[in-house]
């Protein structure tokens, strides 16, 4: 894993050497004295891409620490530097880039751990909000493109804020250690993995519990989703390249045609959950990009297949990934190809593992959950086959329990009628229209965040 952090960060610098210069400066803004609706505003506003959220981060960190907490920074720039140069003698006081771990202690008492991820998309805003994202920036695949927060890591940042605010005002309620830390680069899926190999857990006190919150496209605002067991999947990027023997469209015969053989690799790929994972297991296959060839009378000498792959558990993740490569492997042999040169599989470094909801952190954070809000708002999320890499905090050797809250953030009347027949769809997450109804979203995620760490914090 380190491998893909020294990789992506040799990309990263390739592409901030050459993006593009925002139209304008982004304007100063301290958090001190501002509204948490201001603060939202301010973020939405001015998104910063993976690995490079160095504003966004010293917006909050400054807060932190006019609240009271310890804060340490990463090193930014200079990390992903001294990462893409492998010089780990200057990284050793870095906690994932523009990551930081803000600490306060109050008392005797468990330690618990509160995550919120601070980075953007590469996505044009299209929501016509007063105050959208007009920023543009070069992304990680190296093309610019618009920035935007399209997932919500605005309002879990803003949530954020308002937790700690509210736990500082009412420290006489809980006792223990506080430890908040802003995470980078969770849309990449490196972020997590980043701020544990930087001492996430040895250079800071090591946590009973870690939560975290995200914002549901699918509920009302304000109204909360809670999981016990798997909540969200093992998520597996896959590249395929098949290498055959090209030649002329008019005489077949004298080729290996790789087309024929990724159609049939991506046919027999279907069978693999509809034929070898029990059908109350859960597990997806999905081949979202086949290119090759460039003119219609030329068989191409290769092509090239992405694949994204799903599971909840990790038995079920290796049978698939080892299925994909078995049925690769035979379809090229079927062509007549040695599938020791025909076939490249690459499993891509950037996976994000299960996220599993402790049951027993869960029923105690519900329980929690049920004094402050109405039982009609609380509801039993299912489980999703997105990924979220809060997963790797409950994936470390200590095993520790760990715990993602959904808070919904449709407007109401979005939501109702959404509902009706023929109604048009929601925006979901990482949709460019995707616009939350801020307000009461913010309210009840700290509200709800504010009532688990006051119940965890005893």
């Amino acid at each position: 894993m380190k491998q893909a952090i020294l990789a992506l960060g040799m990309s990263l610098l390739a592409a901030c050497a050459s993006a593009p210069q925002p139209a304008a400066a982004q304007p100063a803004f301290r958090a001190e004295g501002k509204t948490l609706r201001q603060l939202y505003e301010h973020l939405h506003a001015n998104p910063e891409l993976s690995f490079q959220e160095k504003n966004t981060s010293a917006i909050l960190a400054a807060e932190m620490k006019r609240l009271g907490f310890k804060v340490t920074t990463g090193l930014g720039d200079a990390w992903v530097k001294a990462r893409a140069l492998k010089d780990y003698g200057k990284i050793q006081d870095g906690v994932g880039g523009y990551g930081f771990v803000a600490v306060l202690e109050n008392g005797p008492g468990p330690t618990l751990m509160i995550r919120a991820d601070m980075d953007a998309l590469p996505l044009v805003e299209k929501t016509g909000l007063a105050y959208a994202s007009k920023v543009r920036d070069m992304a990680w695949s190296g093309e610019e493109s618009g920035v935007m927060h399209a997932c919500g890591h605005d309002l879990h940042m803003t949530i954020w804020i308002g937790t700690a605010r509210d736990l500082v005002a009412r420290k006489t309620e809980w006792k223990g250690t506080l430890v908040m830390i802003a995470q980078p680069a969770e849309e990449i899926g490196l972020g997590a993995l980043s701020m544990i190999e930087d001492g996430l857990f040895t250079r800071f006190p090591r946590p009973d519990h870690v939560i975290g919150l995200h914002d549901n496209a699918a509920l009302p605002a304000g109204e909360l989703g809670v999981g016990s067991g798997y909540v969200m999947a093992n998520v597996d990027s896959v590249d395929i390249k098949v290498i055959g023997v090209g030649g002329h469209g008019a005489y077949p015969q004298d080729t290996k045609d790789p087309i024929v053989t990724a159609a049939r690799i991506v046919t027999t790929l279907q069978t693999l959950v509809s034929r070898e994972i029990a059908p109350d297991d859960a597990g997806v296959v999905t081949v979202g990009a086949l290119n090759g060839g460039f003119k219609h009378n030329i068989i191409p000498d290769e092509v090239n297949m992405q694949l994204t792959v799903r599971s909840f558990a990790d038995a079920t993740r290796e049978k698939l990934l080892k299925g994909i490569e078995r049925i690769a492997r035979a379809e090229a042999m079927a062509a007549g190809l040695d599938p020791d040169t025909a076939i490249e599989m690459r499993i891509r470094a950037d996976a994000t593992p299960s996220l599993y909801n402790n049951p027993a952190l869960v029923a105690r954070v519900t329980g929690a959950l049920r004094k402050e809000f109405d039982a009609r708002a609380i509801h039993t999320a299912t489980p999703s086959m997105g990924g979220e890499d809060f997963a790797r905090y409950g994936r470390t050797p200590e095993k520790i329990p760990i715990m993602l809250l959904w808070i919904g953030a449709v407007a109401q009347d979005k939501f109702d009628a959404a509902q009706k027949p023929g109604a048009k769809p929601l925006p979901a997450l990482h949709s460019s229209e995707f616009a939350p109804d801020a307000d009461p979203t913010i309210a009840a995620g700290v509200k709800a965040m504010t009532a688990a760490a006051r119940e965890l914090l005893r």
